[in-house]
């Protein structure tokens, strides 16, 4: 392979898969908050929020991270801004106090935090003002959820740049992903390379999902799956998923590691992998090279799609850990591929209507259509050109996915969040 893009796809995991605390929408929106009231110098009066519409989905309905259990987007600012650490960037909200958690609910009840939904800006969009003393901070935040594209301090730039170059900070060039290399760099990736934060979202992610099969977290999914369909690897690693997911949605506190900038998508891609390589007594060498197939067949869908949309990130993460287990069950490139176009001709219609314990559910589905996928794909059994979305190749398939996810969705988008908000009369 190729040293320039052997570094590439390197650079593209240590990119992706990195920790973070709590569902990635509030964490951000925390972020900016922290980082408002770093640059304004003092605790503010007041903090108004203007998000882009999926922010606004994405944190309604979501237990914020070590808030003692509230949810909302004036629960997360709040909170960012009394006892967020901004150098902590994901991790934010990590050590929280009893007392900042006391404090944030009495500033939330006096209407501390106020909202307003930003039109025609990108997907991922987040604007925190803080204004104390006649003095005001401005940070804002566009299309990923730590990437900060301006400061302001009283109204003067203090800092800019512009939104999409997010991708010149890194060497990484996502552009050049596709299946077949990916295939090639797991089989030729030095393990040395990857192990670091492989390892990490070995440990981190099956931690969450352990707390969460442990602990009565949102609708108890992944236990529901365990008590009543049986215990068998392909109950078990969706189970785990969605535990990860149950744990995650409702406000554990553990880290974990994210893919695509999502923590369910982070377990999605990893957990069932995990599952199965140990039902098949996989060592972890085994285990870290179907890790870099999962991940980077995730991230190369998610290129496509973009951050946030009404297609849900459960989908193109379950195509990954789906074409991972082929992979790591001696599947070749095709039949790799006929597990990703399996599972895409599946499910690939589910929508996104926020983050909240119902992504658990999501996340099992997902992670069922690809392991039927992934069985199918064994014994050559693969859906067919121009059924559907499928074309005569998994690349095209793939292409095909990310512009329904991506244009094709975004009415949907737009009224899911009507919905949402209450903007829209269902009867009519």
């Amino acid at each position: 392979m190729d040293k320039t893009l052997y570094d590439n796809y390197c650079q593209i995991l240590e990119t992706e898969l990195v920790p973070a605390l709590g569902c990635t929408e509030p964490i951000a929106i925390a972020y900016a908050a922290a980082k408002a009231r770093e640059v304004l110098g003092c605790f503010p009066e007041h903090i108004e929020m203007n998000l882009s519409g999926n922010i606004i989905k994405n944190v309604k309905g979501v237990t914020v991270p070590n808030s003692g259990g509230m949810k909302g987007i004036d629960v997360a600012a709040t909170l960012g801004v009394v006892g967020g650490d901004a150098e902590s960037q994901l991790e934010v909200l990590e050590n929280v106090t009893e007392e900042e958690i006391c404090r944030t609910e009495e500033l939330v009840k006096q209407g501390f935090c106020s909202c307003s939904l930003a039109e025609d800006v990108e997907n991922l969009y987040i604007v925190a003002r803080v204004e104390a003393q006649g003095h005001s901070a401005e940070v804002t935040i566009i299309n990923r959820h730590t990437y900060i594209t301006r400061i302001l301090k009283d109204d003067q730039v203090l800092f800019e740049r512009t939104p999409g170059m997010e991708g010149a900070l890194e060497t990484a060039d996502r552009s050049k992903l596709n299946v077949r290399d990916i295939l090639e760099f797991a089989d030729r990736v030095k393990i040395e390379d990857v192990e670091k934060v492989l390892e990490r979202q070995i440990q981190y992610n099956t931690a969450i999902a352990e707390a969460g099969l442990s602990k009565s977290y949102g609708a108890q999914v992944g236990r529901t799956l365990l008590q009543y369909y049986g215990s068998d690897v392909k109950v078990r690693a969706r189970a785990k998923a969605a535990a990860g997911s149950d744990a995650r949605m409702s406000g554990c506190s553990l880290p974990v590691v994210i893919n695509s900038g999502s923590g369910n998508q982070g377990m999605t891609v990893s957990l069932p992998v995990i599952e199965f390589a140990r039902d098949l007594n996989l060592n972890r060498e085994a285990l870290y090279r179907a890790l870099v197939v999962s991940n980077l067949i995730a991230i190369h869908q998610k290129k496509y799609i973009g951050s946030l949309s009404a297609y849900c990130g459960a989908v193109s993460a379950a195509c990954g850990a789906g074409a991972a287990i082929t992979y790591m069950t001696g599947g070749s490139y095709e039949e790799v591929s006929n597990t990703i176009v399996n599972t895409i001709a599946n499910v690939g219609g589910i929508v996104c209507d926020g983050a909240k314990s119902s992504c658990a559910a999501k996340i099992a589905s997902a992670v069922d259509a690809a392991i039927l996928a992934h069985y199918m794909g064994m014994v050559n059994r693969c859906f067919k050109p121009g059924e559907g979305i499928v074309n005569e190749d998994v690349e095209k398939t793939i292409k095909n996915m990310g512009y329904i996810g991506r244009v094709g969705m975004k009415r949907t988008d737009t009224e899911i969040l009507n919905i949402m908000i209450d903007k829209v009369n269902v009867d009519q």
